[in-house]
């Protein structure tokens, strides 16, 4: 089960890129995450890994499984039974500014309940991270 939002920022991709890459700071402009704590030094690559702890989600730690820099990351979750793939693509626009789309996708045999649980949650956090992702990008937040 996949879910998805898109959202277009009055900010070059580059701008945006950086922003989305400072995993650490993303409580900073996101009311969905309380805090991110990478487990690995160095600027964000596949393998990298994260834990990330969000209200009323149980603590996730994140593997970066793809990396196209300035363009787009996927980073995955395994748990019992569920595998969360989260990804982060940047498109840029004519005129300099930027469409983001945030998708998460949760798979494997308890991932489709998970994915129904959650529904409503994670398409509001994920709004929210777009909103507060455009914010952050234009310069206000």
């Amino acid at each position: 089960m996949e879910q998805s939002t898109t959202i277009e920022i009055a900010a070059p991709p580059e701008r945006v890129w950086e922003v989305m890459v400072d995993v650490e700071r993303w409580s900073d402009w996101t009311d969905t995450v309380t805090w991110v704590r990478r487990l690995d030094d160095g600027p964000l690559r596949p393998g990298s890994r994260a834990k990330i702890n969000q209200p009323k989600v149980p603590e996730t730690e994140y593997v970066v499984t793809e990396l196209e820099p300035g363009r787009s990351f996927t980073w995955v979750a395994t748990g019992p039974g569920v595998l969360t793939t989260a990804r982060h693509t940047i498109e840029p626009l004519s005129g300099g500014g930027s469409r983001v789309r945030l998708s998460v996708e949760q798979a494997g045999w308890l991932g489709s309940f998970m994915g129904r649980f959650y529904r409503g949650l994670t398409d509001r956090y994920l709004a929210t991270e777009a909103a507060g992702l455009k914010a952050r990008c234009e310069g206000h937040r």
